[in-house]
């Protein structure tokens, strides 16, 4: 989970949006999360649940708070879907492009998944094809990868976790499109303006006026 000292530091931010990764078990999800967040590859163990982290940064001249939600891929976690998917302001569908089995199952389930449950219509996808690293061993074109982001509304980038090759350009990339909604703009900045007023509540009450009589 996010640690107390990101929460402490999250008063100044325009925006605040909820994001999204999914995708089938093993495409890198945590991987791709914790090279953004630690702007360096790690290896992770399989996600248990539902974990989240934050992130601060600026693009488009914005402040912005990424709250990053992760998912473990594995069916027995599938009741977990309705509340992880509520409010999302972006989604990223994760494959691996080493694996086309991971690539289908975002047309056949995932896809059909994010109809069903996210609450948001104007939400903003993004396909994303991981582990372009390891190009020998590929099994999922970009051209295929790019034909599939049209079919389903999306758009697409490759990258990898492991080098760190377009994973900031991922994450801005996807803040700057749903900073293009004007109804997902004016949510994140509700939640955000509602976040900095519970920090201060010190600030409004103080100081006393100075002179004049009371009421």
């Amino acid at each position: 989970m996010g640690s107390s000292s990101e929460q402490q530091s999250s008063g100044n931010y325009d925006f605040t949006f909820k994001i999204l990764s999914i995708g089938d078990s093993g495409v890198g999800k945590t991987s791709l999360i914790a090279s953004f967040i630690s702007a360096f590859s790690q290896y992770s163990a399989p996600t248990i649940g539902v974990d989240f982290k934050i992130k601060f940064l600026t693009v488009g001249g914005k402040r912005l708070k990424l709250t990053i939600w992760d998912t473990a891929g594995q069916e027995r976690f599938r009741t977990l879907t309705s509340s992880y998917y509520r409010g999302a302001h972006g989604i990223i569908l994760v494959y691996d492009v080493t694996l086309r089995e991971t690539f289908t199952n975002l047309s056949d389930l995932w896809a059909k998944e994010v109809e069903l449950y996210s609450t948001n219509q104007d939400c903003v996808k993004m396909l994303v094809g991981n582990k372009v690293d390891r190009e020998s061993e590929r099994a999922v074109s970009k051209e295929e990868g790019i034909e599939l982001a049209k079919e389903l509304g999306c758009t697409f980038i490759e990258c990898s976790a492991k080098t760190g090759q377009n994973v900031q350009q991922c994450f801005e990339d996807l803040s700057l499109k749903i900073m293009e909604v004007p109804s997902l703009l004016e949510e994140g900045s509700i939640v955000g303006k509602r976040n900095i007023l519970k920090q201060q509540p010190e600030n409004l009450a103080a100081p006393p006026p100075i002179g004049g009589c009371c009421a």
